[in-house]
This record gives C-alpha cells, sequence and structure tokens, in this order.
C-alpha cells in the first residue's frame, strides 16, 4: 500500500499543488497581508475563535473549504482520466478497495494539508478557550471531505474495471421521449449527482447565511439579489460539467437543423431546470413579481458563465478568474438596485457571445484544463 501512496502523492499531491501554486501562494498572501503584521497573529487568533464559536462564520468557512475542496476534485478527476495516467487503472486495481481507499484518504489529506493545518490550530484556539461543539464540528466537516474524496477517486479509478451499468434513473426512463436539452440533465443527475447535491447544499448555507447576516434589511431587494448572484456563481462547476459535456459528448449537434436561437433556448431549459428548488424558494418568500425578477436575474448570470465558456474555451483557471470578476460587477450593479436592467443586458451578452462563437471554433481546439 506504501507504495501507491508514494505514487498518488507524487501524481496527484505534488502536480496540484505545482498547478495551483500562484493562487494558493496569493490566498497565502491575501490572508497574512490584509493587517499590519503587529496584528496578524490577534486577527487570526479571533478569526479562529469566531469559526469555533459562531455557526454563521463556520458555516461560511466551511463554503470556502468546499470551493477549495471542489476544485481538488476537477483536477485529480480529470489526471485520472488523462491518457498519461491510465497505467493506474491496472496497477492501483491490484491493491483491495480498502487499501486503495486509505492511499487516496493520505492523498487528499496532502491535497487539502493548508485547510488541514489552519482548522486543526483554530480547533486547539478553541478548546483553550472552552469551546467544544463547534470545534468537533470541524474536525468532522474535514474527516468528511477527505473520506468522501476518496471514496469518489476510488470509484473512479475501479470503474472501468468492474464495468459501467446503467443507473436507476436511465433504466426508468429508457423508453421516454428525450428532447435535446434534456440530454445534459440526464446527465447531471445520472454522472454527476454529487456536485448536484453539493451545489444545492452550498445554495441553501448561502440563502441562509446572506438572509441572517442581513436580518434587518431582509425585505431589501438587494439583499436578494445578492443571494441570487451568490447562488448561481456557486453552480459555476455544474455549468462547465455542462459544456465539458455539450463539446465532448454532443459535438453531433452542431450538424443538427437547429437555429442558434432555438440552440440558445434549450440552454436556458437545462438551466430552468437546474435552478427549480431556487425558483420554489423565491416564489414561496416573495412576491410574484419580485420573484419572477429574481429568477430572471438568476437564469440570465447563469446564461452568461455558460456562454463564456464558447469564448475561451474549457480553460478552468480562466473560467473562475472571470466567474469571481463579473461577481465582484454584478454585486456592485446589484447595490445600486439596478436590478431590473441586468436580465436583458446579460442575456443580450450571453447570446451575443454564443452567436459569435458557438459555429466559429473546432471543439478539438479547446483547451481543457
Amino acid at each position: 500500500m506504501r507504495s501507491l501512496t508514494n505514487v498518488l502523492l507524487k501524481v496527484f499531491a505534488n502536480g496540484f499543488f505545482r498547478v495551483h501554486a500562484g493562487i494558493l501562494l496569493f490566498i497565502f498572501l491575501a490572508m497574512v497581508g490584509v493587517v499590519p503584521p503587529q496584528y496578524l497573529i490577534g486577527y487570526h487568533k479571533a478569526l479562529m475563535l469566531s469559526m469555533g464559536s459562531n455557526l454563521v462564520m463556520m458555516v461560511l468557512v466551511f463554503a470556502g473549504w468546499l470551493i477549495y475542496t471542489v476544485k481538488s476534485w476537477h483536477y485529480v478527476s480529470g489526471q485520472i482520466f488523462s491518457g498519461r495516467q491510465h497505467f493506474l487503472f491496472y496497477s492501483s486495481n491490484a491493491f483491495s478497495k480498502q487499501q486503495q481507499l486509505r492511499s487516496w484518504c493520505i492523498t487528499q489529506a496532502s491535497i487539502l494539508s493548508p485547510l488541514i493545518i489552519y482548522g486543526l490550530i483554530a480547533v486547539g484556539v478553541s478548546f483553550a478557550n472552552h469551546y467544544y461543539a463547534l470545534p468537533l464540528c470541524i474536525l468532522a466537516y474535514l474527516s468528511a471531505l477527505v473520506y468522501l474524496s476518496a471514496v469518489i477517486y476510488t470509484r473512479q479509478i475501479n470503474g472501468l474495471i468492474d464495468g459501467s451499468s446503467q443507473s436507476l434513473l436511465l433504466r426508468l426512463s429508457s423508453k421516454w421521449r428525450k428532447p435535446y436539452f434534456s440530454l445534459c440533465i440526464y446527465h447531471i443527475f445520472d454522472a454527476r449527482k454529487v456536485p448536484y447535491l453539493i451545489t444545492k447544499a452550498l445554495s441553501w448555507l448561502i440563502i441562509t447565511g446572506v438572509f441572517w447576516v442581513f436580518a434587518d434589511v431582509k425585505t431589501d431587494v438587494r439583499v436578494a439579489g445578492i443571494a441570487i448572484l451568490a447562488v448561481v456563481t456557486a453552480h459555476v462547476v455544474l455549468v462547465f460539467e455542462e459544456r465539458k459535456f455539450e463539446e465532448t459528448k454532443l459535438s453531433f449537434s452542431r450538424n443538427l437543423p437547429y437555429s442558434l436561437m432555438k440552440l440558445f433556448m434549450n440552454f436556458i431549459g437545462v438551466y430552468f431546470v437546474l435552478l427549480i428548488p431556487e425558483t420554489v424558494w423565491l416564489f414561496s418568500r416573495f412576491s410574484p413579481i419580485m420573484a419572477f425578477e429574481l429568477f430572471l436575474l438568476g437564469l440570465s448570470i447563469i446564461m452568461l458563465f455558460h456562454c463564456l465558456l464558447y469564448w475561451f474555451g474549457l480553460n478552468m483557471d480562466k473560467y473562475l478568474q472571470w466567474a469571481l470578476g463579473l461577481f465582484i460587477v454584478l454585486f456592485w450593479v446589484i447595490m445600486f438596485k439596478l436590478l431590473w436592467v441586468l436580465a436583458p443586458i446579460n442575456l443580450g451578452i450571453a447570446y451575443l457571445i454564443f452567436q459569435k462563437n458557438y459555429r466559429n471554433h473546432d471543439p478539438l481546439d479547446l483547451r481543457i484544463s
């Protein structure tokens, strides 16, 4: 098992830190550079104490850790199925699944080591100040992230050995008529169930956190707009997976007699279905007119995220940078109560990008990173 662990650490953990060294260095500098050096220790001690004593703060930190973990899933899964790592499908399966699981746990713990180290220090500081319940939640959460990641990787690496079988969803729907837009939805519910459920859980945490923080002004439309913006931004991984599926499995659709407008409306249909849980929440909490306005806002933002990937290809790092930049810009537009202009502007820009780039690139030229 030690030999397998060493291989996984060299291939995946070392590769992850090598590829993401720049962004990790930026995060580190941001954490140590936001306050003067003489206040640095006190600042982080206060931050750790708030993690161990304040439920909302802990939830927000957990959301950030989850984003980091999802990023690691994207990197490791991409490497597992790359041609350079195909030897793992033969060599690693010489070990039992329990041995593989332990090796993957060590590998993922190494990838999450910045979070684990900071979390353990926070737990120690909280225990020293007689906080016990929430620090134990931190330990449980970090353990769950490591174990869940290991389970995902072990299932992926054994997928070809075990043979692929149709899921219950596909067996039940085998005789149903499937419109073109539904293919992406079936793919997500069949092969991307875990990211989907994690995204919905993150949406619930965001909505709860935003309305708890702004409880005194929760009827302000800007608060709801910020919540929708954050919720849609939490879907960036699902949007990327949908575009990757479209490019790798549905490339034939470029030869079908569909107009660009019909294709654009098909993708709106995809995200309409994916956002049904958030839509139900909107119409149950706000007036129909306000809920419809917020729904259009969310749909327009997610379509803009989707269409950007036609412009610069399946480049996750560049995509996340654009998503963060758009989040900041849209946040300030919402703060000036301009929600009513955002939906048509976003949809207009999204369609222009879609129209210009959908048929003007070779899918084989897209760089998937």
